[in-house]
């Protein structure tokens, strides 16, 4: 399996992050990978089909959120967060504040992502863990 490219991380620019960031399944890949473990990237989101994860995966790699490396069969995924940090101070930290803070504010009754008149209805719902 060959490698796939990452931009370095002097050339990892702002828009290209907020850009990737501002998909509610995206924010949610990004939480789960905050934990700073290695994952397989078949293991992080059930129920999505092959050819969104890989559109999701290359949106996040191409703009420096991701790193993806082969191992054996499969890709390992991991949160490019030394890079972001040293590249943005503190925006990793604040999203993930404002990620736990948006799904407890769902959770008690808050209108928010996902409810009545959301146009990306079912994505924003991988945003509070449902699937």
């Amino acid at each position: 399996m060959k490698s796939t490219p990452h931009p370095s991380r002097d050339r990892i620019r702002l828009d290209h992050v907020l850009a990737a960031l501002g998909n509610p399944m995206r924010l949610t890949i990004v939480r789960i990978l905050s934990d700073g473990a290695e994952r397989p990237c078949g293991s992080i989101l059930d129920g999505v089909s092959k050819s969104t994860l890989t559109h999701h995966w290359k949106v996040l790699r191409e703009s420096g959120v991701i790193r993806q490396q082969p191992s054996g069969r499969e890709l390992l995924l991991t949160l490019r967060r030394e890079d972001l940090d040293a590249r943005y101070p503190g925006l990793l930290d604040a999203l993930l504040a404002g990620i736990g803070s948006d799904a407890r504010a769902e959770a008690g009754g808050a209108p928010g992502p996902g409810g009545p008149g959301d146009e990306a209805g079912h994505e924003a719902g991988y945003e509070a863990g449902r699937p």
